[in-house]
């Protein structure tokens, strides 16, 4: 065998241990056959590496967006691209995109409050806000309020509220669902508010709720602190009134009307 030969057999057979141990699995997938095409047509050394370095950024980002989307709990298939804007005319698409684009809004906490009746679209929208900033690289997290509040009680009973405060601070965005559904007689709700005032001005949130503010005496423990908590989430905010008849009622319309005609038959 040409040395030449083997010195290059020697080398391609530790290639895929060095590139286990670099942690670059796409690498050490792809290399032989970008090697094979670099050899073909006669690339230079800088051209092979650079190629191979590109599918490996490229993969590594499709797996972080794929870890982040796991990771939010965004329910699947509530985007912005399957959101019907012209059945709530109080809500800008324009403007939604342009919050999608994030352009300095989460940077500066500012929140997003999302208001109507039960089935106007509250849900699918900032779920579908959630899932473009995910694409965009952001980290997002989504959840039913009142879970939340019961996780973040236990965290206090425990003494782990600071702690677990803390690990939210990671997610740009907390996306708090349903927040009418909380109610002071069923919890201790003052958790809610300490996580308000935890982020106020340095992590964004957004809430659903049915009622406006002047309900949520019933989700706090006394109205200094609704005030407080009001006060916080709206000093920077966009504020969504989605008043409009129920989507899933408008749904169901449609697959009735036949069922009727047909018993007037």
């Amino acid at each position: 065998m040409n040395p030449s030969n083997a010195v290059a057999s020697a080398e391609a057979a530790r290639l895929p241990l060095m590139l286990t141990e670099l942690r670059l699995p796409t690498a050490k997938r792809l290399w032989p056959q970008i090697a094979d095409q670099a050899n073909r047509e006669g690339w230079p050394a800088e051209r092979f590496l650079a190629g191979l370095l590109e599918h490996e950024i490229a993969e590594r980002e499709t797996r972080r967006l794929q870890r982040n989307r796991a990771t939010s709990q965004l329910p699947a298939g509530k985007t912005l691209e399957t959101f019907e804007f012209e059945a709530v005319p109080t809500v800008s698409k324009a403007h939604m995109m342009a919050l999608a684009e994030a352009d300095g809004w989460l940077g500066q906490g500012h929140n997003l409050l999302a208001f109507g009746p039960p089935g106007a679209g509250k849900t699918h929208l900032v779920a579908g806000l959630g899932h473009a900033l995910i694409d965009r690289g952001y980290k997002v997290l989504f959840t039913r309020t009142g879970d939340l509040v019961q996780k973040l009680q236990a965290a206090r009973r425990d003494l782990r509220l600071p702690a677990e405060l803390a690990k939210l601070e990671r997610y740009e965005l907390l996306i708090l669902d349903d927040l009418s559904y909380v109610r002071r007689d069923q919890a201790e709700t003052s958790v809610l508010f300490e996580l308000i005032a935890e982020r106020y001005e340095q992590r964004s949130i957004a809430i659903t709720a049915n009622t406006p503010f002047s309900g949520w005496d019933e989700v706090f423990p006394d109205k200094a602190m609704t005030i407080a908590a009001v006060d916080r989430l709206v000093h920077h905010a966009t504020i969504l009134e989605m008043n409009v008849e129920s989507y899933r009622r408008r749904s169901a319309m449609p697959a009735r009307r036949p069922r009727a005609s047909k018993e007037q038959q």
